[in-house]
């Protein structure tokens, strides 16, 4: 899934070209390119699928130019996962009714790619064998409301088991009270937002959960594939809700499992994690992750300028952000919070050309 404008990376991260097409710190290789490269180490390149906006279509063609063309889906608004794993469900059911399915958000790093390989692995045959909806869980680090929280059967014994767990319960980005709660109880896991199931299962259970969605898909069987496809599909989304498969399935079914994961992970969704999974930081816990910076009597900040040979000099800051592009300079304190209540302004329109 490459289609979310990533916002909470502005702004680096902008809506003609956002986060998931950038370059992960100074690797060369952008999230996408990054995603797939991985998933092409276990699993056949003509089974991968990308579904990402119509208006991305370039950028992915040039990061990855050795995808199939039928193997691109193109969405003409963005709709948030729901609607994309749906059209990218039925497309799989016209191709092959058995298939079985890893779904994953495009920013994410991995830091260790054989562990990683071996859960999803062990994921998708037990959700295939069992016909369960698998997510993958993390053990939370802090209480963080942008992710999703999974409580599994068994309690603290069960989130440290190698094995597939069922869901107890399924609770999408609470605030930020409740959150410390999960947190502290030690029974609770990170949604990583990577998914494994069976085409027929997830069909199933978005067409009982989320049939407003799922019946404007009707007649995917003859037009799917086809050159009527791209009109079909902005019919579709015209009509669509604009939900996340947390919200409109996982929160509902009664055919949600768990897989507990112990490889290194990072979902890139904001600035803070960006920071906190950053491999190089000096002895007070700054990072600087792309430009140059010279810092004095500043602890836990993050540095970052895409101005080629500038130098960024700042003294003084604790847990602040100083991101400095060729058209804006933005200091404020690391809160994703804080910043996401900061960027709001720039909806207004006077900001259009900054976002």
């Amino acid at each position: 899934m490459a289609g979310g404008p990533g916002t909470r990376l502005w702004p680096i991260s902008r809506t003609g070209y956002p986060k998931q097409f950038l370059e992960v710190g100074k690797t060369g290789q952008s999230f996408i390119r990054r995603t797939y490269d991985r998933f092409a180490k276990f699993i056949p390149a003509e089974n991968i699928i990308i579904v990402t906006a119509a208006k991305y279509r370039d950028i992915v063609r040039e990061q990855i130019p050795e995808l199939a063309e039928d193997n691109l889906l193109l969405e003409p608004y963005s709709r948030n996962t729901a609607p994309c794993i749906a059209y990218a469900t039925y497309t799989l059911l016209k191709r092959n009714p058995d298939a079985a399915m890893v779904v994953t958000p495009a920013d994410h790093l991995i830091f260790d790619g054989e562990k990683f390989e071996e859960t999803i692995i062990n994921a998708l045959e037990y959700a295939s064998r069992e016909e369960v909806l698998m997510t993958i869980g993390l053990m939370p680090s802090r209480p963080d409301t942008n992710y999703g929280y999974i409580q599994v059967t068994g309690g603290r014994c069960a989130c440290h088991a190698d094995k597939a767990v069922k869901v107890k319960t399924f609770t999408e980005k609470p605030d930020a009270e409740l959150a410390k709660v999960f947190v502290d109880s030690g029974e609770f896991l990170w949604n990583s937002g990577i998914f494994a199931w069976t085409a027929r299962t997830i069909r199933e259970e978005m067409e009982k959960y989320l049939p407003e969605v799922t019946r404007l898909f009707t007649g995917w069987e003859k037009v799917l594939g086809s050159k009527a496809e791209s009109d079909f599909i902005a019919r579709v989304y015209t009509d669509c809700l604009n939900i996340s498969i947390d919200y409109a399935v996982m929160e509902k079914t009664d055919r949600a499992w768990l897989y507990p994961a112990t490889f290194g992970w990072a979902d890139i969704g904001s600035w803070e994690s960006l920071q906190e999974f950053y491999p190089h930081k000096d002895a007070m816990g700054n990072a600087v992750v792309a430009g140059k910076s010279l810092t004095a009597e500043d602890s836990n900040s993050l540095f970052v300028s895409t101005v080629k040979d500038k130098l960024v000099a700042v003294k003084g800051l604790k847990d602040f952000m100083v991101i400095d592009t060729d058209d804006v300079l933005l200091i404020c304190p690391k809160s994703d919070k804080q910043f996401k209540d900061f960027i709001a302004g720039i909806a207004m329109p006077e900001y259009e050309k900054y976002r």
